[in-house]
Formats: C-alpha cells, sequence, structure tokens
C-alpha cells in the first residue's frame, strides 16, 4: 500500500445466517480518505460485508461472524465495543431516502440530541456545517423547520448524509446511495462522494459499473460470497486478472 494508512481491515473473515456461507475467507484492507467500491451480481455478499462494519447485521437472527474486522486498527467485535460508540465512528446512508416524519432541522440534529447535546448554537452550528457539507444547505436554509418528507427523493438522500455526518464519523458506508434517484440527483449525490473522501473513509455499494469508475478509488468484487479480486479501479476496468471479473464487468452475467 502506499502511504496511505489503513482504517479498515477484514482478516479471514468469515460470515454465515444460519447455515447458510454468506462471506467467504474475505481478507481486504480499505486506505483511509478514499473510496472504496464494492461490485458484484446481486446475493453476492456485498452489502453483507458493507453492514458488517458497522454491526448493522447485529439485528439478524442467526447471524454470526468468524475472523476480525478491524477499524484503525481495533477489533469492532471484541466484547467491550459498545456498538453506539462504533455508529458515531462508522456513519451508514440506506439505498432509500429514510429521513424521519420531523422537520429537516431535526433530522440533521437528531444523533446529537441522543448523545445529550441540547444547546441550541451547538446543533444549529453543526446543522448548517453537516448541510454545508452534503450540499444541501442553500437549497432548504430558509426552510429547516419545515417537514423533511417534503424534499425531493435527492435532496431526501442527501439530508440523510447531512444526518450521517452531523455525528462527526470518520467513516460513511452507503448501501447503493443513488439506486432509488434519478440521473441528476445521482450526479449530485456522486459529486458529493467525491468532495467527502478529503475528509472521510467511504466505501460504497454500488450495482452501477460506471458510478464505480467514476468515484471509487479502489474496487473489490464480490462473487458468491468470495471475494475475487481487488485493485485500483481503473486497473480493475481496464486489466481485471480474473476471468469472473472480466465477464461481469463487460456485462456477460450479473
Amino acid at each position: 500500500m502506499n502511504k496511505k494508512t489503513a482504517k479498515l481491515e477484514a482478516k479471514e473473515l468469515n460470515a454465515y445466517y444460519g447455515d447458510f456461507h454468506a462471506l467467504k475467507n474475505i481478507n481486504l484492507t480499505m486506505e483511509e480518505k478514499n473510496v472504496t467500491a464494492f461490485i458484484g451480481p446481486s446475493g453476492c455478499g456485498k452489502s453483507t460485508f458493507l453492514r458488517t462494519f458497522n454491526r448493522m447485521n447485529d439485528y439478524i437472527d442467526g447471524f454470526r461472524t468468524e475472523g476480525d474486522i478491524l477499524l484503525d486498527g481495533r477489533d469492532i467485535y471484541a466484547k467491550d465495543v459498545r456498538v453506539d460508540e462504533l455508529r458515531k465512528e462508522v456513519g451508514m446512508v440506506f439505498q432509500k431516502p429514510n429521513p424521519f416524519p420531523k422537520t429537516i432541522f431535526e433530522n440533521v440534529v437528531y444523533g446529537l440530541k441522543i448523545q445529550g447535546i441540547k444547546k441550541k448554537a451547538v446543533l444549529e452550528e453543526a446543522a448548517e456545517k453537516s448541510l454545508r457539507r452534503s450540499a444541501l444547505w442553500n437549497e432548504v436554509k430558509d426552510k429547516l423547520h419545515q417537514s423533511a418528507l417534503a424534499l425531493s427523493g435527492g435532496q431526501q438522500q442527501r439530508l440523510c448524509i447531512a444526518r450521517a455526518l452531523a455525528i462527526s464519523p470518520s467513516v460513511l458506508l452507503m448501501d447503493e446511495p443513488a439506486s432509488a434517484l434519478d440521473p441528476l440527483s445521482t450526479a449530485k449525490i456522486e459529486e458529493l462522494i467525491y468532495e467527502l473522501k478529503n475528509d472521510y473513509t467511504i466505501v460504497i455499494v454500488t450495482h452501477n459499473m460506471q458510478q464505480a469508475g467514476r468515484v471509487s478509488d479502489h474496487t473489490a468484487f464480490f462473487y458468491m460470497g468470495e471475494l475475487v479480486e481487488f485493485a485500483k479501479t481503473k486497473t480493475m476496468f481496464t486489466s481485471p486478472q480474473d476471468n469472473r471479473t472480466q465477464n461481469y464487468i463487460t456485462g456477460r452475467f450479473g
């Protein structure tokens, strides 16, 4: 690896839903302040893998892991890890925008209020900063106390990104963040990802090969629970090493 520091690592990771072996012996290191894209056909394990980094899979009955997931060198499945603390460090944006039925302002500061932050000036500053970071401030600054549900789909997704950023994570997980959006909104989200990587480590699951090519520095190709190939995005898209990667990228399956 170059001089960038390893931010997230999986070592000999296996994951199971009951008897189903969903992830098979995954070894992968992701650098900080980089965008890593996970690609592969539906059901190949990429979203399962993404969700191991903030332990979202813990909610699923029968889910278990073997091996290690490290954040800044620390095992996030260790017994002394508090999951609520982990999720402050590792934010998540889902496929469909999921704003709360509250005002725009209340959506952004929700996580801070849960942490017990009540000072109005602190909340207002955090809201503005996060909305500016998510390229939404100019569109909503005059309607912060209106319902978030009145925003367009693309605006709602940027609001969800602002909500994730407000608690100052160092990692942002994005599970198909633009798949429910129109092309214009998708372009805005992609622009945003490109800007945010200056300050955050971003991991994105996408079905959209062009999107992976546009926004990511490195790409991991998954197939049937296995990590088939991991490389710089440009390298993978121009000269993949594995036939399965080649076939997927050229649209022969998937």
